[in-house]
């Protein structure tokens, strides 16, 4: 096995999550604001990111699966071909509460969009590199996330029409990067095994093709539900906690919150893969609520700087090593699926923050809304140690250390 990262399909694929998440970052910051000039109230301006990402939750488990057994490729292509119409679409629907209704569907579409080039990155990726590599490309996303507000931003100073068609624009060009992707060959040997034990009366694994879900993963993912419900915060409602205080540009926090990940980020992948992903992954869920409880204290541009750069260093180490951590523990013909339960509770936890957040924003401010962020967050260390024997009393690889 080649221990080399930086391929032509590598780079290849940090382009492709580049312009994905060029596009969405552009869409959801300034969305709240159109939602709010629709008539929508904050809680319904909340409401956009919350829906997708839990439609894209929900849907994750079944995008997973079917990534597994379309493949990669194909469910990229078809994804980004539907969020361009998706796009479009935003640009002329007059009424915000139709608008919330056609982001459930989006989110299914975004669903696979995360599972699908999560699958296929991971198969390119050296096994004992993966965090690294995972990091590496993770890399791609956040830079795409520091510089897409303040495009956003500023696009939208033309018009939501004028955002949301160079939005759709930006769509075109990942559903044609996908299009030049080598598809991968799929694992078929297991399968025929398996049907193979099934018509000679084997009982060993014949019910576990069938599973769309990985259990062990899902109950161990709900760390990210915990320590991602203060991100679906941050994303949807810090802009508008800079505009509440007068602070500029209003996009600060997400942009800084983008390059202190991506100081830190190189170095959290393959420190995991040295001395041990579990040993990484709990300090950095700490550091991220010790982010997450600046802004409670106030919203000043120094509050949203000093949060944004503490918060990132313990967020973009977080999920490459829980990944890693995770996939030492699943076989690669259930990657996919793999993937669709950790995008499961992470992107419930963003839907759940974002809603949750706005509510508590217009009911009780800003503070008291971040501050729930942080003890959940906290709560994500205990949690993980809890559930983690499940996993390793489960795992499905041979021959792996713990981590």
């Amino acid at each position: 096995m080649t221990e080399r990262l930086f391929t032509p399909r590598f780079f290849v694929m940090c382009g492709f999550s580049f312009t994905v998440f060029l596009s969405a970052f552009q869409l959801f910051p300034t969305a709240p604001f159109h939602i709010l000039a629709l008539g929508g109230s904050t809680f319904a301006s909340g409401l956009f990111l919350g829906i997708l990402t839990y439609a894209s939750a929900f849907s994750a488990p079944l995008t997973g699966a079917l990534v597994d057994r379309a493949g990669a490729k194909e469910v990229l292509v078809v994804a980004s071909v539907a969020i361009t119409a998706f796009s479009i679409a935003y640009a002329i629907i007059p009424d915000y509460r139709i608008m919330l209704a056609l982001v459930v569907v989006h989110g299914i579409f975004w669903s696979g969009l995360l599972t699908g080039s999560g699958a296929y990155i991971t198969n390119i990726l050296p096994e004992q590199r993966r965090a690294e590599g995972l990091a590496y490309w993770g890399l791609s996303t956040i830079a795409a996330i520091a510089v897409a507000p303040p495009i956003g931003f500023w696009v939208f100073r033309f018009g939501w029409h004028v955002m949301c068609l160079e939005a759709a624009v930006l769509n075109v060009a990942m559903a044609c990067i996908a299009w030049t992707l080598p598809p991968q060959p799929r694992d078929r040997s297991e399968p025929a095994k398996r049907r193979a034990s099934e018509r000679a009366g084997g009982s060993g694994g014949a019910k576990r093709p069938g599973r769309l879900i990985e259990w062990r993963v899902l109950v161990l993912s709900f760390t990210l539900f915990l320590y991602s419900f203060g991100y679906g915060g941050v994303t949807s409602f810090t802009a508008l906690y800079a505009d509440a205080n007068g602070v500029h540009p209003k996009g600060i926090f997400l942009t800084t919150l983008a390059l202190a990940i991506l100081v830190t980020r190189p170095m959290s992948g393959r420190l995991g893969d040295r001395f041990g992903y579990r040993r990484i992954l709990l300090p950095s869920l700490v550091i991220v609520a010790m982010g997450l409880s600046i802004l409670i204290f106030g919203g000043t541009k120094e509050h949203l700087i000093a949060s944004a750069i503490v918060y990132g260093a313990g967020f973009g180490t977080a999920y490459p090593v829980f990944v890693g951590y995770v996939l030492r523990h699943v076989s690669r013909e259930r990657r996919g699926a793999a993937f669709g339960a950790i995008l499961a509770c992470f992107d419930t936890g963003i839907g759940t923050g974002s809603t949750t957040m706005g509510w508590i924003i217009g009911a009780h401010g800003f503070p008291a809304a971040f501050g729930v962020g942080t003890v959940l967050c906290t709560l994500s260390v205990p949690y993980f140690l809890v559930a983690d024997p499940l996993l390793r009393r489960g795992r499905t690889s041979s021959g792996q250390s713990s981590g």
